[in-house]
This record gives C-alpha cells, sequence and structure tokens, in this order.
C-alpha cells in the first residue's frame, strides 16, 4: 500500500475504492464498542430533527388555518372604545364584517359562588371562517338566543366544574342573567386571544349591553373581522391596511391580516423551537465526547490490526483515511436513525394527540431540516473524531504494540488538528445561522466551548492533584490515587461526561425550584388579596367607603387606569423601533397605563426629577428603566401613545425602577397630571387584607361590591397566580423532558468510558491477582477510584449548574434568586451512586476473568 517511492501520504484516488471496501469489510465483524456512538449519534440528531419538524408543521398550520384563528382575512382591535360610526362604516364596505368584544368578567350563582371568566360576546356573523364546536351541538345563535328574562351562553366546562354547575343552570354577570345551554369545545379563533385567567364564557352582543358592563373606559377589546371576497384576499388586505392607516391615521387600533394572525404565538414557538434545538445540540456535544471515546476505543482494539498494515507498508494517511471512512459510515448511520424518528415526530404527536393539541398541527416531512440535521451530527462527528484519530498516523510499529501499558503521548499533525477545529467552527456557524436569535445562540456556544475547556481543565488537575498527593501507607488508596492520574485514566472522560449532564441537571432543578417558588411559596407577605378592575372614577368614593366598611383594617389603594399602546419613539414609528428582545413586549399591544402627582408605591425614580404636585404644563412621562433602555430612549426624549383614538406625545422627565414582585400596582408608563384630561376612564384598586383574609370575609367583600357595582371586576391575586403558575410549569416541564435527552447522552457516554476502559481493567486485575490481591482489595480500590473522580465531576456540575440557574432566573427571567440546596445535593448523590454502579458493574466481570487466559494473549 504504499507508493512505488516509498513515500508515505495521502492515498491516490484510484487506493480510495479499496479503502472504502476494507471499511465494510472491518465493519462485518459486528458494530461491537459503537453503541454509544451511534445511540448518541441518532438521539441527537432525532431531537433536532424532530423538534424543527414539530415547529416548521405548527407554522404551516397556523398559517393554513390562519382566517380561522384571526377570524377573518383582516381583523381591527380596539381597546377601551367602539368604533366610531365612520370607521364602522368603512370597514362594512370592505367586505362582510363580524364583531365580538372579549372582557374579564365574574359570573356569580344564586347562592353566592362566583368566578373569573374571560367573557366573549360575538354577533350573528360569528365565525366568519371556522365552526364553533358545542355540546350539545347546535346552531350558536340558538345556544346564544333571548328567552324571556335571560340571556343563552356557552361556557368551558372548567367554569361548570368549577362552581358546581349543569346545562340549563342560571349565572348572573353584572346585570344580565344568563342560563348555561351548554359548553364549548373548540372556538376557531381562541389562539388570536393569547393567554386568558379563567374559563371561557360566550355570550351574545345583546347580552353584552345588557349586563351594565360596558361603561366609560372599561376594559373592553372590540374585534372587527373582516371578509374579503376578492380572488386575492391576502394582497387586498394589505391595501385595505394602507387605506385604513391614511384614512383613520390616529384611530389607534392593531391591523392584523390573517398571514400574520398570531405573531407572538408564532414567536414564542421560534424562541421555544431555537431553545429546544440547543438542547438537541447539548446533546449532540455530550455525545461528541462519546465519539471520540469510541473512536479510541475503537482504535486501541484495533491496534494489532493498524500496526500489521503499517508493518505490511501502508502509510500513515491511509490508516487514518480507512478508519475515518468507517467512522463517517456509523456517523451517518446513527444520524439516518435520529433523521428517520424525528421525521416521524410530527406524524405521531398528529396520530396521538391531534385531537387534544390546542395548537393546529400540519405534519409533513421537510428534507431541508431533517438534512440540516443529518449535517449537525456529521460535523459533530467529524469534530471529536479527529484528534484520536490523527494520533495513529505517526504513532509507530512497536509503540501500538506498547499502547496497552505506555500509551503514546504525542499529538496528531497539524492537519487533523486543523480539521478538528474547522469542523467545530462550521458547527457553530451552523448552530448561530440557523437560530432564531443569534445572539443567544452565540452564547450558548460559547459557553459550550467555556464548559468544555473547563471540564478539561478540571481534569487535568485533578490528575496533577492525584500526582502529587502525600504517599499513602494503605496499598488500596495508593493504587486508587494512582488510577486517577495514571495513562489511559478514565478522569478525563468521566469529568467530561458527568460534569456536563450534572451541570445541566442542577440548572434545570435551580431554575424549576426558583419558579415554583416564586408562583406558590414566594406570594409576598404585603400581597393584596384582590385586584378591582373598572371602577367607574365617579363613583371612586363610594367604593373606597364600602371596601372600609366590609374590610375594617384593609389597605386600599386606588390608581386611574386607561390602556394604550406605544405609537412611536422620537418620530419613529414603533414598528421602525431597533428594540432589544427583552423589551419588545412594551411595543407589542396595548399597555395599562395611569398619571400620578406622586411616584407609585413601589417605584423609585434613578433619574430625572419627578414632577411637582401643581403641575399644569405639557405631557410629562415617567418611563420603567429597562423599558427604556430597551427601547432606546432616554430623558428628554418623546414617546407617543394612542389613547382612545388620540395620539398624545409626553416628554420622557425621568425613569424609574418598579419592584414587580410586590404584586401591588405598577405602571411601565405614568403620565403627568391633565395628559388625558376629560378622557373617559375607570380606576383600578388593590385591597389587602391585615391578617390575610378569610374566605368568609373575601366571599363577603366580593358579594357587597358586586350588589352595589356588577360592572366591577374582582381578580383574586392567589388564583391569578395559579394560573400563570401552571402555564409557567408546563413549560418547565416540556423543559425537563426535551432536556431529558440530553440526560440520557450523558449516562450513555459516562457508561461508555466505562465499558471503554473494560480491556484496562481486565489487565490490571489479571495482573495485580497474580501479585498477590484479593478480589475485596481489587473492588475497593475501583470504588475510591470512580468515588474520587466523581467527586470532582459532581462538585464542578452542581457549581457551574447553580451559577448558570442564578444566571437565568434573574437576567433573563428578572426574578429573585435562592439557591435550591436540596435537589442539587439529592442530584449529585445520584449520579455519583451511577457512577460507582456502572463502574463496579463492568469491575466485577473483569475481576471474574482467569489470569491464565489473559496472560497468554499479552
Amino acid at each position: 500500500m504504499r507508493d512505488p517511492a516509498g513515500r508515505s501520504g495521502r492515498p491516490p484516488a484510484r487506493r480510495w475504492p479499496l479503502l472504502a471496501r476494507l471499511a465494510l469489510r472491518d465493519l462485518r465483524g459486528g458494530l461491537s464498542g459503537f453503541g454509544v456512538f451511534i445511540a448518541c449519534m441518532a438521539l441527537g440528531v432525532m431531537t433536532i430533527a424532530g423538534v424543527a419538524s414539530v415547529s416548521r408543521s405548527l407554522t404551516d398550520g397556523i398559517g393554513r388555518q390562519g382566517r380561522a384563528i384571526l377570524g377573518g382575512d383582516l381583523s381591527f382591535t380596539l381597546v377601551q372604545r367602539e368604533a366610531s360610526e365612520a370607521e364602522r362604516a368603512f370597514m362594512a364596505a370592505s367586505g362582510d364584517l363580524s364583531v365580538a368584544a372579549a372582557l374579564r368578567a365574574l359570573a356569580r350563582t344564586g347562592d353566592g359562588r362566583s368566578a373569573l371568566v374571560e367573557l366573549k360576546a360575538v354577533d350573528a356573523a360569528y365565525p366568519l371562517y371556522g365552526a364553533v364546536e358545542t355540546e350539545p351541538p347546535a346552531p350558536l345563535g340558538a345556544l346564544l338566543g333571548r328567552d324571556g328574562d335571560a340571556f343563552g351562553a356557552v361556557a368551558d366546562p372548567l367554569l361548570l366544574a368549577r362552581l358546581g354547575l349543569a346545562i340549563g343552570d342560571r349565572v348572573t354577570v353584572g346585570t344580565a342573567t344568563l342560563v348555561l345551554r351548554g359548553t364549548v369545545g373548540r372556538e376557531p379563533d381562541r389562539l388570536a386571544g393569547g393567554v386568558g385567567f379563567g374559563p371561557r364564557l360566550m355570550v351574545s352582543d345583546d347580552a353584552l349591553r345588557a349586563s351594565s358592563l360596558l361603561q366609560p373606559g372599561s376594559l373592553v377589546r372590540w374585534l372587527y373581522r373582516l371578509r374579503l371576497a376578492e380572488p386575492d384576499p391576502a394582497g387586498r388586505a394589505d391595501a385595505l391596511t394602507d387605506v385604513a392607516n391614511r384614512r383613520f391615521p390616529d384611530a389607534g387600533w392593531d391591523i392584523r391580516a390573517s398571514a400574520n394572525a398570531s405573531p407572538q404565538l408564532e414567536r414564542n414557538i421560534d424562541r421555544f423551537t431555537q431553545f429546544l434545538t440547543l438542547v438537541g445540540l447539548t446533546a449532540l456535544l455530550v455525545g461528541g465526547v462519546g465519539v471520540a471515546n469510541a473512536t479510541r476505543h475503537y482504535l486501541d482494539r484495533k491496534r494489532d490490526t493498524i500496526a500489521t498494515f503499517k508493518a505490511l507498508g501502508a502509510s500513515g494517511g491511509q490508516v487514518v483515511a480507512l478508519y475515518f471512512a468507517q467512522i463517517l459510515l456509523l456517523a451517518a448511520f446513527g444520524g439516518v436513525i435520529g433523521v428517520a424518528l424525528g421525521a416521524a415526530l410530527p406524524f405521531g404527536l398528529s396520530a396521538a394527540l391531534g385531537a387534544l393539541l390546542p395548537l393546529p398541527l400540519a405534519p409533513s416531512l421537510h428534507p431541508d431540516i431533517l438534512a440540516l440535521a443529518l449535517l449537525y451530527g456529521l460535523l459533530t462527528a467529524v469534530t471529536f473524531s479527529a484528534w484520536p484519530l490523527g494520533r495513529a498516523h505517526d504513532v509507530p510499529v512497536s509503540a501500538l504494540f506498547r499502547d496497552a501499558v505506555a500509551p503514546d503521548p504525542r499529538r496528531p499533525r497539524r492537519r487533523y488538528v486543523a480539521v478538528a477545529v474547522l469542523s467545530g467552527v462550521a458547527l457553530a456557524a451552523l448552530a448561530i445561522g440557523a437560530s432564531f436569535d443569534r445572539r443567544v445562540a452565540a452564547v450558548f456556544v460559547a459557553a459550550a466551548v467555556a464548559v468544555l475547556l473547563l471540564l478539561r481543565l478540571v481534569a487535568s488537575g485533578v490528575m496533577a492533584l492525584a500526582r502529587r498527593a502525600p504517599r499513602s501507607r494503605s496499598a488500596v488508596l495508593r493504587l486508587a490515587v494512582a488510577n486517577v492520574h495514571r495513562p489511559a485514566a478514565l478522569t478525563p472522560t468521566v469529568v467530561i461526561s458527568l460534569g456536563l449532564g450534572m451541570a445541566l441537571l442542577v440548572t434545570l432543578l435551580e431554575i424549576d425550584g426558583n419558579l415554583r417558588r416564586q408562583f406558590t411559596a414566594a406570594l409576598p407577605e404585603r400581597a393584596p388579596s384582590f385586584f378591582f378592575l373598572d371602577i367607574p372614577s365617579a363613583e371612586a368614593p363610594r367604593f373606597d367607603a364600602l371596601v372600609t366598611a366590609q374590610a375594617p383594617g384593609a389597605r386600599l389603594e386606588r390608581v386611574p387606569m386607561l390602556r394604550g399602546r406605544i405609537v412611536a419613539a422620537n418620530g419613529v414609528r414603533a414598528e421602525d423601533l431597533k428594540v432589544r428582545p427583552d423589551a419588545s413586549w412594551a411595543l407589542h399591544g396595548d399597555r395599562g397605563i395611569t398619571y400620578a402627582t406622586a411616584v407609585p408605591a413601589g417605584s423609585r425614580v434613578v433619574a430625572g426629577d419627578w414632577w411637582g404636585a401643581d403641575y399644569r404644563g405639557p405631557p410629562l412621562l415617567s418611563l420603567e428603566k429597562k423599558i427604556a433602555e430597551g427601547i432606546g430612549v432616554s430623558i428628554g426624549d418623546t414617546v407617543t401613545v394612542n389613547v382612545l383614538g388620540r395620539n398624545i406625545t409626553a416628554r420622557i422627565a425621568n425613569l424609574r425602577t418598579v419592584d414587580w414582585q410586590s404584586l401591588g400596582i405598577n405602571f411601565v408608563l405614568v403620565f403627568s397630571p391633565g395628559a388625558f384630561a376629560g378622557a373617559p376612564h375607570t380606576d383600578i384598586a388593590t385591597v389587602t387584607f391585615a391578617d390575610g383574609g378569610t374566605p368568609a370575609a373575601e366571599a363577603a367583600l366580593l358579594n357587597a361590591v358586586a350588589q352595589a357595582w356588577p360592572s366591577v371586576t374582582p381578580v383574586p391575586v392567589k388564583d391569578a397566580l395559579d394560573q400563570a403558575g401552571r402555564v409557567v410549569g408546563n413549560l418547565v416541564r416540556a423543559v425537563q423532558g426535551a432536556s431529558g435527552i440530553t440526560l440520557v447522552s450523558a449516562v450513555l457516554v459516562l457508561a461508555g468510558a466505562l465499558a471503554a476502559g473494560h480491556r484496562h481493567r481486565v489487565y490490571d486485575a489479571v495482573v495485580l491477582k497474580t501479585l498477590g490481591a484479593s478480589r475485596r482489595q481489587l473492588v475497593a480500590v475501583y470504588l475510591l477510584e470512580y468515588l474520587l473522580i466523581g467527586a470532582a465531576a459532581v462538585l464542578f456540575g452542581v457549581a457551574a449548574g447553580s451559577i448558570a440557574g442564578w444566571r437565568v432566573v434573574t437576567d433573563l427571567m428578572s426574578l429573585p434568586y435562592v439557591w435550591q440546596a436540596g435537589p442539587a445535593m439529592a442530584a449529585a448523590l445520584a449520579a455519583l451512586a451511577v457512577t460507582v454502579a456502572c463502574g463496579l458493574i463492568g469491575t466485577v466481570a473483569a475481576l471474574g476473568r482467569k489470569p491464565a487466559a489473559v496472560l497468554r494473549r499479552l
């Protein structure tokens, strides 16, 4: 296999078919030792392909059902006001019009039970697209029609269960009496409304107007949907949007077309997809350690074959090419398994859970996604196998035969190092380039490289400490410490695989524990018991007097409240602003706003000055500091807000920090007095019982307020937190399930690393038993070795995971962080137990080998 001149080098092109045949022939002996390799490739590729395929299927489903989700070809949304006659006439002339209203209200039974509901009032034309599924099945108009003094309604089954009601029972909303004539299963436009804080209750437009809930300034979202008859409704919708904005520049409405039915939902899907893709990439990186272990172990088992090839004249390049071809074939095999499983995932979800999924899923094959996932896998295999493969190039035959007792420490040639580096760079560039948020992806890549380097340094540090440790009198301890730093020690592999898995696990435990604490155990002692919405401003003194009489000693806080949308900053339209991702939510939809003479409770001015109590000049604005920084504005800049169809431009007078954790009344936007002179609005209030409140006291207050002001909506803080906690809990469980794949990869790599050292364990055990060591002594040696290595990896994992969890909780979630010591310590002990168990399982098998049979093969 050497060229005529006797030079070794890269194999000529005519030799590649021979190398391919040799590679395939060599693999006929089975895939022993490559189980972890193939499993890690399959798991990582499956995660990336499956997550991306499900995401694309969801996006396609939303796109195909955009009209039904939006409720029409075009939607106009107004807050706190109905469309004017001119605006409504314009919409009605443009197509078939349907009007709906959405608000929160309190549903009450005759015996005093109550529940917060998401009230939706619809007209006879609803829905323009799709259908409302009810039980019993009946036309929606018939179910919502009026019968005597009562109006029909359909409700979420959860409302019936919560209040102990049945079909035919009556509830009161505002001053309207409703008869529950059925339950609502699916409504086509539910996704466009976002997350609700109560079960759905659907009524007619007539019922809403009879309820007394529609007061000046009431927090009602008015939805005007259009069905366009043109052959190109998408093009017509864009043109109509431009015309509407030109004819009514101060309308302040949010206009959406069916092609962009739920932009926030699609953004959330993209973000969650990116996170899960990074989880899959983490699984691949952890699996890459398994790739390197499997490659090194495979070459170790093939050292006789490699030595024979070299003795017969094979060049180093030909040997590397032969085994590189095998590695690529195996990586492709594992990748194809992962691609097949990932491609099948959306079809499996649709078949098993299609009727239960709240999101439209349109499963299909996406060749570009599958090819990208396979490319991730192949690049990972090349990155982590190039180094151990390159070592075989220059190692002489004699060194290969001595490798069992004295491994050659030399590094591979530069070209193999370059291959590893370039493929790693390509993998990082691919991860960043294909991400929804490249900044987050770049941080992930940098963190992954840093963690891998840190773990390698930790392993080197542990080996150095073991090498310099004082000589113990105990032979068992001396052998265990020597095993930690000896040539071909398990230390680097175990520290990297176990350390990565532990860091990820502890990170998830810290995030989960802090979120659960935030929504359960961490309810502030000063948190209010209730929020009261839509208090008529003219009735505010009477409301204060009633609360004081019903709940003596309770703390009452009340402020005016309106809703408005930020439409411009410094004259630049909101959609043209370059906004940081963490502040973009402030520009999406309408926000609660208020005006005040003094700094609101829970706020602190950190820049600029507060206006005086008697200020009557041009509108001034106090803006929350982080939002101001995210939008790119500061003191002296201007912000334009549309309130009730009127654009109001205010100059920023000061910036505030806000204690959102108090759960009190806080606003991002606080205006100076007089900014909304003459604008109809309502008040919002909180009531905090001095002793936390008893169920009887809370029920008495609710009933008294409901009797006096049926239009006022109470929101129990604990119920709202429970709902938010359930949403966050579902997200955390989804993250835990996806991250479990990475943990499985870490366990596989750990088990593979310990299995790869089996031959060395057999050799050591035979030699030591020949020299007189007992089985008990050898078990003690290996037990101590695994404990020492595992402890180092676990300590790093706990520290790194705690730091990562702290940064995620404080920086990304803006929540207070408390170290979850119990879960972290439990995970550490479990990881140590798994490490020792996996190691001893292989050790017991090694100790059972007969010395004579092994020594004859040395």
